[in-house]
């Protein structure tokens, strides 16, 4: 699956997710949510750029 990095360096790592911010591990980019941000600094996912 791929990966997407934050302008600020945090990585989405697919297999991860991001369940401290209800995002399942194993949840792939197009299906994270629009509302969820980078649990790092906050910037929108439009910010994040493929990997």
């Amino acid at each position: 699956m791929e990966k997407w990095e934050c302008p600020c360096g945090y990585v989405y790592d697919p297999e991860l997710g991001d369940p401290d911010n209800g995002v399942e591990p194993g949840t792939p980019w197009d299906q994270v949510p629009e509302t969820w941000v980078c649990p790092k600094c906050g910037a929108e996912k439009e910010y994040f750029e493929k990997l």
